[in-house]
């Protein structure tokens, strides 16, 4: 960095984007960035096209709440939007240096950060892989004011061993999403955090909620004053079938403090910030479409997400609606999950789902499996499952059923199965879980479930 710093300062338009960690792929040679800055051109290039704010900018594939991974449309509208509400709604200084472990085909990790360099020259340290362990030792080194995190990042630096480095570092502002409430305060007291923003939104949504004031637990806010100003709002659904529920005049029913409701964000055409640019595949972006919400010929954006409002307009997270789920902070599209396993199975019909487990954040995902006879080989199916899936899709649970249920109109249900979860007290089936050493599928026995549920077996 000192070698290469007054290298920059000499380049007016060069942005201080520092990246360190190994290469762990060794795919590609070694280069000096002291000669690829020296070899620069200091002159723009010659361009050709025109480009315009309302091109596509790029892809970035998202599980969604529904169906297989799609990729949604970022334009570059949405880009500086969502990097720039970013900058201000966290006060980014320009001398501050943001710290991402995050990946850079997430938007948080490739848009929210590395926004901050391309648009208004932040230092970003990006290190290719989180690190529990390194995690404040690499904020310590870089001198990193601002870091980034998911739910499990927090936890995960929870039960890091104390050191007297967990206070040495120069980060006062911690931003992301899934922080939850039962370690919130310890989690800011241990590692004397000044400031956190928890906010709620996706790579595609138009619904937005920011949470600027510490709010423990809060995703977001929303005037009770102002409120029907406010493009997000709250409307009952099905319990059942996540569908909105409507009024004799045919209009959506809103939430009331306390009540739980999906969040819908509200679309005008003519407002760049508020527009849908969906999916590539159009039959999907017409899935995310609602209309007549608030009244006739009004149109909205379905985020599937289950969230509480409390009497002061903050809003906390509840659930996620349709076929994901999200575990290691991942969203899991359980479409894609059933589909593997039924190849494996010959095409036999299953079904997958998220389910709670005491002391971890998301859900972790169980596989109902039709097996009367119980023929199948649970060894072989864990090596499938692995060989197929990445790790954080492959089900920590497989449940043996004679046959599953269906619907009047022969569709698969899962609702009692998610609320039995992996509970071997109340379950007649067989249930397997997928032991982390040996990364086969066991019983799950009376002992082992009383070590999942005291916290003390982590999956």
């Amino acid at each position: 960095v000192e070698e290469v710093a007054p290298l920059l300062a000499e380049k007016k338009n060069a942005v201080p984007v520092f990246c360190f960690g190994e290469n762990q792929n060794n795919n590609f040679p070694a280069k000096s960035l002291n000669d690829l800055l020296l070899s620069a051109c200091s002159t723009p290039p010659d361009v050709d096209c025109k480009l315009n704010f309302h091109d596509r900018l790029l892809y970035i594939y998202t599980s969604g709440t529904t169906g297989l991974p799609k990729a949604a449309i970022v334009k570059n509208s949405r880009y500086l939007w969502i990097a720039i509400g970013y900058h201000y709604a966290l006060h980014i200084q320009d001398e501050d240096i943001i710290y991402n472990c995050l990946p850079l085909y997430h938007t948080a990790g490739g848009i929210l950060v590395v926004g901050q360099a391309l648009l208004f020259g932040n230092s970003v340290v990006i290190r290719p892989k989180f690190s529990a362990s390194k995690f404040w030792d690499d904020c310590v080194k870089y001198n990193c004011t601002v870091a980034q995190y998911i739910g499990e990042i927090c936890r995960y630096l929870l039960a890091q061993p104390e050191r007297p480095i967990d206070k040495q570092h120069k980060v006062r502002i911690m931003s992301g999403n899934g922080l939850r409430v039962h370690i919130w305060e310890k989690f800011t007291k241990r590692f004397n955090i000044e400031q956190i923003y928890e906010f709620f939104g996706s790579t595609e949504g138009t619904a937005s909620l920011f949470n600027n004031n510490g709010k423990v637990g809060a995703v977001g806010f929303i005037s009770q004053i102002f409120g029907t100003f406010y493009p997000v709002i709250l409307v009952r659904v099905d319990p059942i079938t996540a569908e909105p529920l409507r009024d004799k005049d045919g209009l959506c029913v809103t939430c009331k403090p306390g009540e739980p409701g999906q969040v819908i964000g509200r679309l005008y055409p003519k407002d760049p910030i508020r527009q849908f640019d969906g999916y590539v595949d159009q039959s999907e972006t017409k899935k995310k479409i609602i209309q007549d919400i608030l009244k006739k010929g009004d149109v909205g954006y379905l985020t599937g997400d289950i969230v509480v409002m409390d009497e002061d307009g903050y809003i906390y997270f509840k659930d996620r609606t349709g076929d994901t789920y999200r575990w290691k902070g991942e969203n899991v599209s359980t479409t894609e999950v059933e589909g593997v396993i039924s190849k494996i199975l010959g095409q036999t019909d299953c079904v997958v789902y998220g389910i709670q487990i005491p002391g971890t954040e998301g859900r972790a995902g169980m596989a109902a499996l039709p097996d009367p006879e119980r023929k199948i080989n649970m060894k072989e199916l864990s090596s499938d499952l692995h060989r197929q899936l990445p790790s954080y899709a492959v089900p920590l649970f497989i449940r043996l059923v004679d046959r599953l249920e269906t619907t009047g109109t022969y569709k698969l249900t899962k609702v009692g199965l998610q609320k039995e979860g992996f509970d071997i007290h109340k379950i007649p089936d067989s249930i397997y879980y997928l032991d982390k050493e040996t990364k086969c599928y066991l019983p799950l026995d009376e002992n082992t479930y009383q070590l999942i549920h005291s916290g003390s077996l982590c999956l």
